[in-house]
């Protein structure tokens, strides 16, 4: 009767864990060989100065700093200390961290370059940092658009300048946001607590977000007119090259804008059954494919793989529905995925250099990212 008890005890605690952790081992292992390999390697390539690949885009560093502190791996605490030095170097006097560049109104992809490094400081759980995100709050909540159009709610690339916004932007910003809300428990007293406009914010991305016809529940990048749009890395769309500005017609969604804009819904507090939610992860089903992003093909590749992971991830679901009928078990098929694509030297790249992709740097901190998502390490 004991032994039969223990038997069933084993069983019961097998189950759990089986339900608590549904990759295959096989899988589970592969993803962990190729995280170890890849940050050994991404931890061979920082620069002398603390960065990584362009000093004047300190992004580029907040990334790989976010993957190291992700893994949680003493022995790359040194990479991550110059980093960390890097980018607090970085930090302007109105909170941000940029380099300035005067072509683009003062500040070389303000919002953008903040928010990212905001995310990868505060991936670090380190103390000293907290001050420096509390200032790069105040920048990213003076960037976001006021007004009565649609492009109130929303941010762009810079602070200040022309009235330009875009999904991919706005997403960084209201991710960057929600992550680091808890550094206000410790603002100094009397100091007023930098956060957004939440109400707008999520009239803006619903104002994204399609309504109907074969894209419903799928996002656009942008609504303003063509030619008008900055480039840059993580998803978004670069200017026209001179062309005349022109009213745009309804732009069709794609793969990982929508899971940008599926992000932007959760962190808006949006619970799992709202229609809006639901009409998106619809979206998401519907055009499931890890082979490229859908509707651009290899173009964003690897943001695609990151994106999806968090913002799935962040829904809080073990299988996506499909088109078919049936689900797929989206950590499982991505890890494979991404494990597929690495080089034997231990980097991930895009032939396609749109966003920027075929700097390796960028692709293998994304797919560091996204392993240590699916693996349970990060978020």
């Amino acid at each position: 009767m004991k032994r039969l008890l223990m038997l069933s005890l084993v069983l019961v605690l097998g189950l759990a864990r089986a339900e608590e952790d549904p990759m295959p081992d096989e899988v589970r292992r592969e993803a962990k060989a190729a995280l170890d390999k890849g940050l050994a390697w991404l931890a061979s390539q920082q620069k002398d100065g603390g960065y990584w690949s362009v000093e004047r885009f300190p992004a580029m560093t907040g990334l790989p700093l976010w993957a190291f502190a992700g893994a949680k791996d003493p022995k790359y605490a040194a990479q991550m200390d110059k980093a960390v030095a890097f980018l607090l170097a970085k930090a302007q006097p109105d909170g941000g961290i940029y380099v300035p560049d005067p072509r683009r109104g003062g500040a070389g992809l303000g919002n953008y370059n903040t928010a990212v490094c905001m995310m990868g400081l505060h991936a670090t759980g380190r103390k000293d940092v907290v001050r420096a995100i509390q200032k790069a709050r105040e920048y990213v909540a003076s960037t976001q658009l006021t007004g009565d159009d649609e492009h109130t709610g929303g941010f762009g690339y810079d602070q200040g300048g022309r009235r330009y916004t875009d999904l991919n932007n706005s997403g960084m910003a209201m991710d960057a946001m929600r992550r680091t809300q808890d550094v206000e428990d410790s603002r100094p007293a009397g100091e007023k607590k930098a956060d957004l406009n939440w109400e707008n914010a999520l009239k803006y991305v619903e104002n994204m977000q399609q309504k109907d016809g074969e894209d419903k529940g799928g996002f656009v990048y942008t609504k303003t007119p063509r030619g008008e749009g900055p480039g840059g890395m993580g998803g978004g769309r670069p200017p026209a090259g001179g062309r005349p500005v022109e009213e745009r017609p309804v732009l069709k969604s794609y793969g990982s804008i929508s899971y940008v804009g599926l992000l932007s819904l959760l962190h808006c507090q949006l619970k799992r059954n709202d229609p809006r939610v639901v009409s998106a992860l619809d979206y998401c089903g519907k055009y499931w494919t890890l082979d490229e992003n859908p509707g651009q093909g290899e173009q964003g590749l690897y943001f695609y793989y990151d994106i999806l992971s968090r913002a799935l991830n962040a829904a809080a679901i073990d299988e996506i529905s499909q088109k078919s009928g049936g689900k797929v078990a989206w950590r499982n098929e991505l890890a494979k995925k991404i494990v597929s694509l690495q080089k034997p030297e231990g980097y991930w790249v895009n032939d396609n250099n749109r966003w920027w992709e075929n700097d390796p740097i960028l692709t293998t901190s994304y797919s560091l990212i996204a392993l240590e998502v699916v693996l349970g390490m990060g978020k």
